[in-house]
């Protein structure tokens, strides 16, 4: 298996005559960690201006609304939503 790694190796670095770049890898964890954790807050966390609601309380709400669920309709248990909600988005 070295023998095969080797090689790949070697013809990885021979290849199209491109250059590598090295980069630290405490740098490189940082900048993509903060990255990722910058997208999670917006898309997820915090709540939209417009209306106030997070996405996934939207996603219930509108789930609730295409199984036309309302106060003066009957009863259905949660699982029900949460079902939806899982299965669809």
């Amino acid at each position: 298996e070295a023998s095969v790694a080797a090689a790949a190796n070697e013809m990885a670095a021979a290849g199209a005559g491109a250059t590598t770049t090295h980069i630290e890898l405490q740098t490189e964890i940082e900048n993509s960690f903060l990255q990722y954790a910058l997208s999670i807050i917006l898309g997820r966390a915090l709540p939209d201006a417009r209306d106030g609601l997070k996405p996934v309380h939207r996603r219930i709400l509108y789930s609730m609304h295409q199984l036309n669920l309302s106060p003066n309709t009957s009863h259905r248990k949660c699982a029900r939503v949460v079902g939806e909600v899982l299965g669809k988005y």
